[in-house]
């Protein structure tokens, strides 16, 4: 019993915190990210994302293990892929392109709520704020925006299969864009292996820092970025 409560004690409970606002925030922009895939598919004539029951906010339903592990360790990852059938399509290419675009667009969407929550919440008065709930609703929201823009950029890398692609290769010939799609499956294996080793992660995240401070510009909230990073990772360093 005493080796439990020593356990008990010296565990980080602050650091856990951290981690689970992180994960919570992490599982929301996939969620959104890959419902606003199958919709679009949906209203352009695709059943296939619904009858697969991806129209669903349960994160469950779009969790890849890897791409979310990736994406609370270098803020940037990846969901199960939502399925297309582009035959549905009155135009496959261009009906594929939008589907593609909608990810990143709803994740730019979302961390520009989310940032523009924040700035609400810095504008009431000291008193208001000043209290544990709300330190977590902040960090959440931080990490909603960062976790949002680096999920958004990444998928507009236009290498396949990530969803930057599927734009570009809609102006290709047809003979191209067909020979592509046949081999997206061994070009995401060495996508993963350039995630991995943090290929990506400097241009990501110098990107990352500049679609903030606009958003954070757009919002008038002052000092976002520096604010935004502060809360993201704020249980690491304060104890209440």
């Amino acid at each position: 019993m005493t080796d439990w409560s020593d356990f008990l004690t010296r565990m980080d409970w602050y650091g856990l915190l951290d981690l689970l606002i992180s994960a919570a925030a992490a599982l929301f922009c996939i969620t959104v990210h890959e419902l606003s895939h199958g919709y679009t598919a949906y209203r352009l004539g695709d059943p296939t994302a619904k009858n697969a029951g991806r129209l669903t906010l349960n994160p469950i339903r779009h969790i890849d293990p890897f791409g979310l592990v990736m994406m609370l360790a270098a803020h940037v990852g990846w969901a199960k892929p939502v399925p297309v059938d582009m035959r549905y399509f009155k135009k496959p290419r261009q009906g594929m392109a939008l589907t593609a675009l909608a990810g990143p667009v709803s994740n730019f969407l979302l961390a520009f709520l989310a940032v523009g929550a924040c700035s609400l919440i810095f504008r009431l008065p000291t008193a208001l704020y000043d209290h544990m709930g709300v330190y977590i609703l902040l960090a959440f929201l931080a990490n909603v925006a960062i976790l949002s823009v680096g999920l958004g950029l990444f998928n507009l890398i236009p290498i396949s299969p990530l969803d930057g692609s599927k734009v570009l290769f809609s102006f290709l010939p047809d003979k191209v864009y067909l020979t592509i799609l046949r081999y997206e499956r061994y070009v995401m294996i060495l996508v993963l292996g350039l995630t991995f080793f943090g290929v990506f992660s400097g241009p990501l995240s110098w990107l990352m820092l500049r679609v903030l401070e606009l958003l954070s510009a757009l919002c008038g909230f002052r000092d976002g970025p520096e604010y935004l990073l502060f809360f993201s990772d704020l249980f690491q360093y304060l104890h209440f």
